[in-house]
């Protein structure tokens, strides 16, 4: 098993940066593909961004790419998402989560999720 347990979040102005970290216990993070998704109120859970078990294969959600970057340090247990041109419509809470099954877009393959940072984005 695998906990997590994310950080980074505040609040920054629009065309501002974040950078989120989730950091994982347990001595097989290396053994999972790690993924960002977030929830804003009122709306489901979505996928932003995913990251192979090495870290060598990435993938986003259009409405992120080129402004949001995932990157791991297997030797820290640690997942980044670095944002950069937040937008109002990026605030959300911030989930990162551990899949067993690869790198995916799907929620229902991660078993594991932190426990969420908030992000707002003011206009």
């Amino acid at each position: 098993q695998v906990q997590l347990v994310e950080s980074g979040g505040g609040l920054v102005q629009a065309g501002g940066s974040l950078r989120l970290s989730c950091a994982a216990s347990g001595r097989t993070f290396s053994t999972y593909a790690m993924g960002w998704f977030r929830q804003a109120p009122g709306m489901e859970r979505e996928f932003v961004a995913t990251i192979s078990r090495g870290g060598l294969n990435t993938y986003y959600a259009d409405f992120v790419k080129g402004r949001f970057t995932i990157s791991r340090e297997n030797a820290k247990n640690t997942v980044y998402l670095e944002m950069n041109n937040l937008k109002p419509e990026d605030t959300a809470v911030y989930y990162c989560a551990a899949s067993e099954y690869g790198s995916n877009l799907a929620r229902s393959q991660y078993g594991y999720w932190g426990q969420g940072t908030q992000v707002t984005v003011s206009s």
